[in-house]
């Protein structure tokens, strides 16, 4: 049994924002209340800490298999939990690429041990190669959670359309990469007056709207569900507006990166390199306006290790791509919660029960309840080592960054499987 000890108490799916103690009981919540008699149960110290329901990071890559150079099952997971996930859902661009129930089963067999809830996301097409529908259903029933072609989009809108409607008749999401190929090939950071001034090739930023628009527009015809990943542009997120107020259903996503960092961040280094690249302030700003308005659905990381001799080249021969389970959270603070351009109730929101909402799931804390649990400070201050990090890559902007505000630990299946070392943190 475990006692989770004076904790501030924010839960989106019952408005709940109060101290109490919560009694974990194997892997379920069994009691919140004043003051709960601990007996023989390990205490978890929460005082001055939220308590909230898992964080779900909807958006991520986990490299195995194939390319566990970057990064393994294990690995990916012991830094989701540093950064306070308690469940994550991993894109299906691996080596080979999940496609088949084949794949789904070898990645559910190899987290069933890890320290995280690892829910698979399978493939749209065979090899997401845009030529026809992948194994779906089979892979359904093997443990995938929604279907995406991520790494590059869904190839057209005839195809978009069969995907849509089959998974629709399998309760899965259609989770779309937006870009158009024609417009965005050879681009290695965003289209405007930084990258002719750096002397590269630029992406416009109507290479992701265009497509949004699309998949739209296929999600009008077909009566699917439509999730738009790591959005990073005003248009986009006006046809995600618009699709909401005409009562489709359509969501989306933004990275903490998106809403920080802006395209005149970049310079001749590959850790700013990534897809969609970073975006104008405007864009930013409609992020912003986004994230406090609930058009954005969710926060996800888009974690995408790479190892670095990868990364460790000319700008535009690297891949795309940053790690981003360890700072999500902190950055989230600073940009949202401290500025005060949300509620903390809005905040927690975007972990958990908007990614739980958008795969059909439920993120509560109540008895009865699976415990998973993130804690975290809004006063702790520490800086983020990427030589520290548990992911086996360290390809980050935010190397050496101060933060104001901490994941603390993580709670899955009744079990602490991260906690925060603070004495050892105090001393760095």
């Amino acid at each position: 049994m475990i006692l989770i000890r004076g904790g501030r108490i924010i839960d989106p799916a019952s408005g709940r924002d109060s101290v109490a103690d919560i009694l974990i009981d194997e892997d379920r919540i069994a009691q919140i209340g004043d003051r709960l008699r601990a007996g023989d149960a390990q205490v978890v110290d929460a005082t001055g800490s939220i308590v909230s329901p898992g964080f779900i990071d909807l958006h991520c890559h986990l490299r195995e298999p194939g390319q566990e150079l970057s990064e393994t099952i294990e690995t990916g997971t012991a830094a989701a939990a540093a950064g306070g996930f308690t469940a994550v859902c991993c894109m299906p661009n691996t080596q080979p690429v999940n496609d088949n129930a084949s794949v789904t089963r070898s990645i559910v067999e190899r987290a069933a041990n890890c320290r995280v809830r690892v829910w698979p996301i399978g493939a749209a097409s065979m090899g997401s190669k845009g030529d026809g529908l992948a194994e779906i259903a089979a892979m359904k029933d093997a443990g995938i959670v929604a279907v995406s072609d991520d790494g590059r989009p869904v190839a057209t809108a005839r195809l978009m359309r069969q995907v849509m409607e089959y998974a629709n008749a399998l309760g899965l999401p259609v989770i779309d990469h937006c870009e158009d190929g024609s417009l965005a090939a050879g681009g290695a950071m965003r289209e405007g007056p930084t990258s002719i001034r750096l002397g590269l090739p630029g992406i416009p930023g109507a290479s992701e709207s265009i497509c949004v628009g699309r998949d739209v527009e296929v999600a009008k015809l077909s009566g699917g569900r439509l999730h738009i990943a790591h959005l990073s542009t005003r248009a986009s997120l006006e046809h995600v507006r618009e699709a909401k107020n005409n009562g489709l259903d359509v969501t989306c996503e933004v990275t903490p990166h998106h809403f920080t960092l802006i395209d005149e961040d970049v310079v001749y280094d590959s850790n700013y390199k990534m897809n969609p690249p970073l975006a104008s302030d405007d864009d930013r700003d409609a992020l912003l306006e986004g994230l406090a308005d609930g058009t954005v659905d969710a926060i996800a990381t888009d974690h995408a290790p790479h190892h670095a001799a990868s990364k460790d080249v000319e700008f535009e021969k690297a891949p795309f791509g940053i790690t981003g389970f360890e700072t999500a959270l902190a950055l989230g603070l600073a940009e949202l919660v401290h500025s005060n351009r949300i509620s903390l109730m809005r905040f927690v929101g975007l972990f958990t029960t908007g990614p739980a909402r958008i795969l059909k799931m439920e993120r509560k804390i109540a008895e009865g309840q699976p415990a998973d649990l993130t804690l975290f400070s809004l006063e702790h201050r520490w800086t983020f080592q990427v030589k520290d990090s548990a992911s086996k890559s360290r390809n980050s902007p935010f190397d050496g960054r101060e933060f104001h505000g901490a994941p603390m630990a993580t709670v899955v299946g009744g079990r602490v499987v991260w906690q925060r070392n603070v004495a050892r943190a105090a001393r760095q």
